[in-house]
């Protein structure tokens, strides 16, 4: 579980709720008006499935939710000494001799790169072939993160158009308000009533849709920076390239703050291979 996520939501929410008993706001009424709740939650997700395919909608709101509260471990540093690790016993022992540890890799697309290189596969054929798979999860990636900005873009809309809702009911029920000689008390609740659909759309936008939907496009650019790792390396690891050399080469992937700590944590040197990181 991403911890950030579920903290991130209970300070977001909390701070919200917090902030109505400091002011003394009666919160039954959003039990109340749970109509609201529904036509902008509901009708949000309406809205957002009449925007995509309905195969995209379901898959990108499945990739979406799992890329935010399920984190992968990227370790980059971690692969780039496997990679280096792999060169080094190709060099050795050559090719073939990688073909224990491709079977054992738990990442599919690393596992599927050194496959391909023990095969024998020229190097413009490997980096076609990874390249576009690549491509494939960028895709998907991208249409997660569009699924949850349109959450986010219809939600207020949705909000608004409960509050016009309500509204209407409002001047609907001043006739009978004015007769029963209670004006003022009735238009007081039925205003704050109407604005509750404008405040449910703000808050999901705000608090959930949209920053699931940064989130959802950071994974996947970490994503996309592993596999471009992976492909330098696996494409070295083919031709044959000095380890110490490919090392640099990776290296030159990471921040700099990075390459500090995976120097210091290598000793200069090569550690034992790492596990599957993605």
């Amino acid at each position: 579980m991403d911890i950030a996520s579920l903290v991130g939501i209970v300070l977001a929410f909390g701070a919200v709720l917090v902030s109505a008993l400091i002011e003394h706001t009666d919160l039954s009424i959003l039990i109340r008006q749970y109509a609201a709740f529904i036509l902008v939650f509901f009708g949000t997700l309406g809205a957002t499935m009449l925007s995509f395919p309905l195969r995209t909608f379901i898959n990108g709101f499945k990739l979406g939710v799992q890329s935010v509260f399920f984190e992968k471990n990227f370790g980059e540093r971690n692969m780039i000494t496997q990679l280096v690790s792999f060169a080094e016993k190709a060099r050795r022992e050559g090719l073939l001799a990688l073909e224990n540890e491709s079977n054992e890799l738990e990442d599919p697309f690393l596992r599927k790169g050194i496959q391909l290189v023990i095969d024998g596969r020229d190097a413009e054929i490997i980096r076609r072939i990874l390249e576009t798979e690549v491509s494939l999860n960028q895709e998907h990636g991208a249409k997660a993160e569009q699924v949850f900005m349109n959450l986010g873009g219809y939600s207020p809309t949705l909000g608004i158009i409960g509050t016009v809702l309500g509204l209407i009911n409002m001047l609907q029920g001043l006739a009978k308000a004015t007769g029963e000689g209670n004006v003022a008390g009735s238009i007081g609740e039925a205003t704050a009533a109407a604005f509750v659909a404008t405040f449910f759309g703000i808050l999901f936008a705000n608090l959930l849709w949209l920053p699931m939907g940064t989130k959802i496009k950071e994974r996947t650019a970490k994503t996309l920076l592993l596999r471009e790792i992976q492909i330098e390396g696996i494409l070295s690891i083919q031709a044959g390239d000095n380890p110490r050399l490919l090392e640099e080469k990776l290296t030159a992937f990471l921040e700099p703050e990075q390459r500090g700590a995976a120097a210091e944590g290598q000793g200069g040197g090569v550690g034992e291979p790492a596990g599957a990181t993605a």
